[in-house]
């Protein structure tokens, strides 16, 4: 007769374990011996080898009561409900690990390979870290808004890239948001000049009739609402942007009044 740390060191399961199956009726307590302690027979070391055989293949404690009382026809069944079950997990846990694996990649956690590839190409013509942060969460927004539409936009997005003009925008926004200056700082008026410039140059070339989902405000406003929590300067910039005709530049946008003169 066996005590329980004999027990469990033949079943080589913990004695722990041993009392959390009695715990949940899995396994029967044995009376205690006049002595006071527990003796376990081979029914019982039988019992918790089948008991930890189950538990290690996966299968829930609280179905191994069924399939240790199941016949022969039964056992198979719920084994193949349980190995589907386990296939589903295999696949959750899977996945899983795949946005784990992506972590190390930083960007491509949540975005499509196409606005990663744009990031990369902001970070080529020089602009800072800052500034693509704030590029990388604005997408993010977007692609949680059109899922469908991204990986469609990003030709186009790239192609601006090409122009001098929007690279000077982004190495001036680069310099300003990286340094402390207040809302008093000079370049943001060129910012404004520059971002206007570049609205003139859409509007003309009639991007305006292409701008997707326009009439989206939720999101073009949390667009604007997270560049001013990123920094509170981008409120005097907009306002500067306002003050030469357009609304924001999120979007192309204009002013219903006649803009201001500067």
């Amino acid at each position: 007769m066996l005590t329980i740390g004999q027990l469990a060191q033949y079943a080589g399961v913990t004695v722990r374990a041993v009392r959390h199956y009695h715990q949940v009726g899995l396994l029967a307590e044995p009376e205690r011996d006049p002595s006071g302690y527990r003796r376990y027979g081979a029914t019982a070391v039988v019992s918790l080898i089948k008991i930890r055989t189950l538990a290690n293949a996966g299968v829930p404690l609280s179905r191994i009561r069924e399939m240790l009382d199941a016949d022969a026809a039964t056992f198979a069944e719920s084994a193949h409900r349980i190995d589907e079950h386990l296939r589903d997990e295999i696949e959750r846990l899977e996945t899983s690990r795949k946005q784990i694996a992506q972590l190390a990649a930083g960007d491509s956690l949540v975005l499509p390979r196409a606005v990663v590839a744009y990031l990369d190409r902001l970070r080529e013509i020089g602009v800072s870290a800052r500034m693509v942060a704030g590029e990388r969460d604005g997408w993010i927004l977007m692609a949680a808004r059109w899922p469908d539409q991204i990986e469609e936009w990003m030709p186009a997005k790239l192609a601006e890239l090409e122009d001098p003009l929007m690279v000077r925008l982004y190495r001036l926004l680069s310099e300003i948001f990286d340094d402390d200056a207040g809302h008093d700082d000079p370049r943001l008026v060129e910012a404004a000049d520059v971002m206007a410039a570049l609205c003139e140059q859409a509007y003309a070339s009639g991007a305006a009739d292409d701008d997707v989902g326009s009439d989206d405000d939720m999101l073009f406003d949390l667009l604007d609402a997270l560049a001013v929590e990123s920094d509170a300067r981008a409120t005097r910039l907009r306002e500067l942007v306002r003050e030469r005709g357009w609304a924001r530049w999120t979007r192309l946008e204009r002013v219903t009044e006649p803009p201001a003169a500067y």
